[in-house]
This record gives C-alpha cells, sequence and structure tokens, in this order.
C-alpha cells in the first residue's frame, strides 16, 4: 500500500527509518514500502471570508446548458450558495443585494494559456523568465519560480472578466516545464495566488519552435524527427526512473523484514541472528523525471502546444507508446482536420478564434476551427496567448461563435461560454471548483453591462472567491494598480516653462 504523506513527513520518515524498526511487537504486520518523493497530500480549500452578496434580477448564464432569466446569484465565504430564478430562491436575511436587472451574470472567465509574469509588463530581457531554453528538455523548471506577481498585465485581466489563469513556460523547448495554475487575487507573492488544490500541469511544444531554438545553434533537435525522439527519450529515462524507485521500494521492504527478525531475535536472546546492515539508500532524486512520471501516472496534465494535424496525431500515438495523455492541444489551428480523432481520445483543443498565418505551420487554420470542434464533441477552448487578447476573450469567443454560425454550425451561447469558461476548467482539472455558476462552486462570477458576446460589454463587477475585485463605477479609473505601477504616471518637471 502506498501512504501519502508531506514533503517534511517525508524526509522525517527517511532519516528515521532504521530508528522506527527499533520497537518490534508481536502482531508487527507486513512493512510497507517507504513512500515515493513525488506522493504528496493533495492542497486543501480554506474557507475565504466573504460577504454574502446576492445578484439579483440578471439573465444568468450558468455553462451548464442553463439560461435564466430574472435570476439570482448568492455568494458567501468563497462559495456559491445558490443559483436559480427568483421565483426559485430566496435572498438569506442580511445579504447585501446587487440589483443587475439588464444586465448578464457568467462564471468568471478562464485563459488556459498566458505568459503574464514571466513575459511581464516592461517586457525587456531584464524580465524575460519564460523559457529555460538551455536544454530542449527541462521539465525540472517551473513558471511559478519566475512568475512575478505584480505585473500590470495582470489587473487588465481582471477588467476583462478573467479570475482563472495558467501561467505557462514558453515554447522553445520540446518540455519546457510545469505551468501554474492561479487566480487572480493580485498578491506579493505567487504562493498567495496559486489556485488551491489545482493539479500540477507541464508545457511541451512540437513543431517549428524548438527545431528552430536548437536547429539555429546546430545542436540537437534539428528536425521533426529530433522533435519526436527527444519525447521518446525523455519518457524512456522517466520510466526507468520510476523502475529504479519500484526496485528500491522492494529492497526496501525485505531489508526491514530482515532488520525486523534480527531486532527480535536480539530481544530474546537468540543467537546467530545476522544483521541486514544499514537501510538501503534511495535513488538520487531528479525533479524533471518526477514530473514526467507524474504526467504518465495522470497526476501531470500535459497541455501541449501544436499546430499541425498530422504532428496531433503522432503525438497521441506517441502517447500511446509510452504511457502518457495529452490534456490540450495549444493553439491546434489545424484541429479541424482530425476532429474525429480527438473526440474519440478526450484530448481538449485551446486555440484562438482568427489567429494564423504568422509562420507556415500556423498557415493552414479556418475560423469555424471551434465551432467544427464542438460540432464534433471536442472540447472547445479559447485562450489567449497575449497579454492583450486576455482583456477581450468575451470578444473573441463571439467572433468564433459567429464564424461557425455562418457556416451553418449551430454554436449555442451556452457553448460559447464554455469555450471560455468550464472547458477551460476541465483542461486544467478544476471543472469540480470552477468554471460554471452551479451551488458549492467557488464564488468566480462577472456581471456584464450586456450580452457578454457584444463588442459594447463591459465586465462591470468581477468577484473571485466572492470577494469583489474589480467594480467599474468606483470613479473613472476603477482599475486595480500592482504595487509597481504606484506612482508610474507622475509627471516628471524638468525645471522650464
Amino acid at each position: 500500500m502506498r501512504r501519502t504523506v508531506s514533503p517534511i513527513l517525508l524526509a522525517a520518515a527517511l532519516l528515521g527509518a532504521c530508528g522506527a524498526a527499533q520497537q518490534p511487537t508481536a502482531s508487527t504486520p507486513d512493512p510497507d514500502p517507504p513512500p515515493l518523493p513525488w506522493t504528496t497530500a493533495g492542497g486543501q480549500l480554506a474557507a475565504i471570508d466573504s460577504p454574502l452578496v446576492a445578484l439579483v434580477g440578471g439573465t444568468v448564464m450558468t455553462a451548464t446548458g442553463r439560461v435564466i432569466e430574472d435570476g439570482v446569484v448568492v455568494m458567501e465565504d468563497g462559495r456559491l450558495r445558490a443559483v436559480g430564478a427568483r421565483s426559485e430562491v430566496e435572498i438569506p436575511e442580511g445579504a447585501r443585494q446587487i440589483d443587475v436587472t439588464g444586465r448578464f451574470v457568467t462564471p468568471g472567465l478562464i485563459d488556459t494559456h498566458s505568459h503574464m509574469g514571466v513575459y511581464p509588463s516592461p517586457h525587456i530581457r531584464a524580465t524575460s523568465d519564460g523559457n529555460e531554453m538551455s536544454d530542449p528538455t527541462t521539465p525540472e523548471v517551473r513558471a511559478a519560480d519566475a512568475f512575478w506577481p505584480q505585473d500590470p498585465q495582470l489587473p487588465r485581466a481582471i477588467a476583462g472578466g478573467v479570475t482563472t489563469v495558467q501561467i505557462l513556460p514558453g515554447s522553445g523547448n520540446l518540455i519546457g516545464g510545469a505551468g501554474s495554475i492561479l487566480k487572480l487575487h493580485l498578491g506579493r507573492t505567487v504562493e498567495e495566488m496559486e489556485f488551491p488544490g489545482a493539479p500540477e500541469t507541464l508545457k511541451m511544444a512540437c513543431g517549428e519552435n524548438p527545431k528552430r531554438v536548437y536547429g539555429g545553434r546546430n545542436s540537437f533537435p534539428m528536425t521533426r524527427m529530433g522533435n519526436v525522439f527527444g519525447y521518446r527519450q525523455a519518457f524512456q529515462q522517466a520510466i526507468e526512473y520510476g523502475r529504479s524507485y519500484s526496485d528500491w521500494q522492494a529492497q526496501h521492504v525485505v531489508w526491514q523484514r530482515g532488520h525486523q527478525a534480527f531486532l527480535e531475535a536480539e530481544a530474546s536472546g537468540e543467537e546467530g541472528a545476522e544483521d541486514p546492515g544499514p537501510a538501503p539508500a534511495p535513488p538520487a532524486r531528479d525533479f524533471g523525471l518526477e514530473r514526467l512520471l507524474g504526467a504518465r501516472e495522470g497526476r501531470v496534465l500535459i497541455q501541449m502546444h501544436c499546430y499541425r494535424a498530422e504532428e496531433m496525431a503522432r503525438m497521441i500515438q506517441v502517447g500511446d507508446e509510452l504511457g502518457f495523455r495529452i490534456r490540450s492541444f495549444h493553439h491546434a489551428v489545424e484541429a479541424y482536420k482530425i476532429r474525429d480523432l480527438l473526440a474519440q481520445n478526450d484530448i481538449a483543443i485551446s486555440t484562438w478564434a482568427d489567429w494564423w498565418g504568422f509562420k507556415l505551420e500556423a498557415y493552414d487554420t479556418v475560423e469555424e476551427n471551434l465551432a467544427l470542434l464542438t460540432q464534433a464533441g471536442v472540447r472547445g477552448i479559447l485562450h489567449s496567448d497575449s497579454a492583450m487578447l486576455i482583456q477581450r476573450l468575451n470578444q473573441e469567443a463571439g467572433k468564433a461563435m459567429a464564424a461557425g454560425r455562418r457556416a451553418g454550425i449551430e454554436i449555442t451561447d451556452d457553448q460559447a461560454l464554455r469555450w471560455i469558461t468550464i472547458n477551460a476548467a476541465w483542461a486544467l482539472g478544476v471543472q469540480d471548483q470552477t468554471g460554471s455558476l452551479e451551488e458549492g462552486k467557488m464564488a468566480d462570477v462577472v456581471v456584464w453591462s450586456g450580452h457578454p458576446f457584444s463588442v459594447y460589454s463591459r465586465a462591470d463587477l468581477v468577484f473571485i472567491d466572492g470577494l469583489t475585485v474589480f467594480d467599474r463605477s468606483e470613479g473613472p479609473d476603477p482599475l486595480p494598480r500592482t504595487d509597481f505601477e504606484l506612482g508610474q504616471d507622475l509627471e516628471l518637471t524638468t525645471g522650464g516653462e
């Protein structure tokens, strides 16, 4: 049986293994193998102290298939306490009621692909921390370790209705490192913003970028052949790394039994008992191989930059070969060509409404990509990959919906809303906590001035965990500011006229 412990308890267990076996009992069960270093307790969802608020009278788009006219959304202690029609929901006594009649209420928007904080503003060499391009495979690094929480781009995303983001390393490497799933509570540290209990994610990339970066240095990989071998090599090393730990666990169990028998023999005065010696040492720890092993075991969700259809199909096959599954292909402008294959393998697609043509692998797209994917049963997602585009994800979803409808594909408002809410939450493994307006979920909510897919609509109110993080009614400049921005807009005087 594998035990789950914290890293601190793990260290104590490994250091104290010999001492822990020195008190035998008559009915000692067979020993468990020592815990693995990557087996840690899941994150705990702490209660949020947020006020009791009721949004009353708006059109509530839940992203569950239900649109509620004259709806009520009740929030308290960071959670959605009730969602329904005014006739169905009793507004609790003492609630602060906000009249949103004539406006629309949606879940907070989720962007599955952002580089804010690791490519922040001001965007200069000194702040560029998104690509560790010192080796084609760097699964050991984490975007969280480079994230700058004072990035002025963050509050502008909030003003666009975004409440949750995935911050990813760049795409210069075959395996770029771990992503970071954050809630946009502006804080002093990345730890203050981390989405509680979210699984770890892993950024991978295929196609032109890795072969351009390393081919430009006349080093491996220079071709797509080299790219694919690079994935195979890295995951095979992870397989062998996991095997070495399994062997160590088995050896440790044998040692525990021998050590226990030796102690019991000594305690009874039996002569000739053989001391098995010190406990076998574990293999040297490798954080990158641990992360790849986590991807094979489903604990780490792979987010893969990949544009072309045949490359996505190839990566599905490589995953089958090496035991990992891709959670979401990103950019994926040719995904419409293999939508049946994507649906069969339950792989989400994070893409744009109409970005294309900026390099050859981005050439063969169609504006109906998201609509065609949705029609085929694929979880379509609209992402930004841009600190500018993240400010209008709602409009981008409207554009993609309109493109589908022009082609005769019946995309509903609810389906389009899912592209920037619950489908995105699924790709990040947090769909049970956010992404739709359902009782018990996190109170991540946006109140829009009009229909969210209209170019004339803006986010009036944004709540994260029930806390107001943006209120457009707070004067002519309601945008929250990071510490870095304070004082930056002061006029400079030179002493002349």
